[in-house]
């Protein structure tokens, strides 16, 4: 028997969705340090948050009811960003300070003093806020920021889309997106069949012990960080800094989202920079610019791309010659590009590469067949 769910329970479920990241401070309200996680190499890192003031009431209000629902949704939309806040970031004997933008969003780039040890993955960093105020002392909060830097076994990077690449959000059709990115939970984000299986064998490599840096980019906002690290948790997907969203820059002045200009090209090019010892996979998918952008960069960095896997998700004849073309293009600078229906696919021709296992085709096969069972 299939179940239907009424209207009002869907509303129910939408305002949890959309109260969720205020549950935290039990609607106290006041200033909140958001530090997204960091990444970098033994010699430099990179970490990005947030500092915003969100109103506090309602907390006599029980946790869980409607009511309380709708004064958290409300606390979300009045909540604003801390600009001219001061972040200071100390990992070991390294310190450097920067100051938040109007929107409360801070971007540190930090070189260190003494080289991390690259025996382990995750670094704990300690991160300062202070706040200015006119006529008392400045606040100070305190947090920790974990930092990805990529062990010494690492042998490749792996820089994957997210939107239609990793999971369905239906890019092709906005409406479609906009309703997956806002409004579904992360149990009902639903992954590509065998993605994870995929993503897991590339993580550990040919001799299952490279773990190797897997950095994910999306379209979406900042807004939706929560909700992406719970869909990759649940989905068992090999979590790496899911640091690549945007600042949409909505406003009531400015109600639509800023453009992405270059907004993937950019964060590739950087990574590149950063671990330019290392060579490279670029996974996408069919439905925006990502093949374009990936050949690119191959042709601004030869012998860095080792392949790209591009998702097919138009399914058009013209859009496939067009990436065929691509392919023809990119294998002048040794890069594979293919264009795959399936993860199956992707992980055959990884295989082929010894990017991974032999056995791990089969593992994604089987797990690609269960998943593909059921419904989005």
């Amino acid at each position: 028997m299939v179940s239907r769910r009424t209207p009002g329970r869907a509303l129910r479920k939408l305002l949890h969705v959309a109260t969720k990241p205020m549950k935290a401070d039990h609607g106290r309200g006041g200033v909140v340090v958001q530090a997204y996680r960091g990444y970098g190499s033994s010699k430099e890192i990179y970490v990005l948050g947030r500092v915003f003031r969100q109103p506090g009431f309602g907390q006599s209000l029980a946790e869980g009811s409607l009511l309380r629902d709708l004064v958290d949704l409300l606390r979300r939309t009045l909540r604003w960003g801390v600009g001219d806040a001061q972040v200071t970031l100390k990992l070991n004997d390294s310190k450097l300070t920067v100051s938040t933008g109007k929107d409360g969003y801070f971007d540190i780039h930090m070189k260190l003093d003494t080289p991390l040890d690259n025996e382990k993955s995750w670094h704990r960093a300690t991160l300062e806020v202070a706040i200015e105020h006119a006529k008392r002392q400045p606040d100070t909060i305190e947090t920790q920021a974990e930092i990805y830097v990529p062990p010494a076994s690492a042998d490749l990077v792996v820089i994957s889309d997210i939107d239609d690449t990793v999971m369905y959000t239906g890019v092709a059709n906005k409406f479609k997106m906009i309703y997956r990115l806002f409004f579904e939970t992360a149990e009902r984000r639903t992954a590509f069949p065998g993605v994870a299986t995929f993503y897991q064998a590339l993580f550990e490599g040919p001799d299952g012990n490279r773990d190797r840096p897997m950095l994910y980019v999306s379209r979406g906002p900042w807004g939706i960080y929560e909700v992406l690290e719970a869909f990759f948790q649940r989905n068992h997907i090999p979590v790496g800094p899911i640091l690549f969203l945007r600042d949409w820059g909505m406003t009531l002045q400015n109600p639509l989202p800023r453009q992405a200009v270059d907004h993937k090209r950019k964060l590739i090019e950087q990574m590149l920079a950063l671990y330019d010892d290392l060579p490279f996979v670029l996974i996408g998918d069919s439905g925006q610019h990502d093949p374009e952008v990936y050949v690119q960069i191959v042709e601004q960095y030869p012998g860095r791309i080792r392949a790209i896997y591009i998702r097919n998700i138009n399914h058009d004849e013209s859009r496939d010659a067009a990436i065929a073309r691509l392919a023809d293009q990119v294998a002048k600078n040794d890069c594979e590009l293919l264009l795959a229906k399936s993860s199956q696919q992707m992980a055959s021709h990884a295989s082929e590469l010894g990017l991974i296992a032999p056995e791990s085709v089969e593992r994604v096969r089987a797990r690609s067949y269960k998943e593909a069972q059921r419904p989005i």
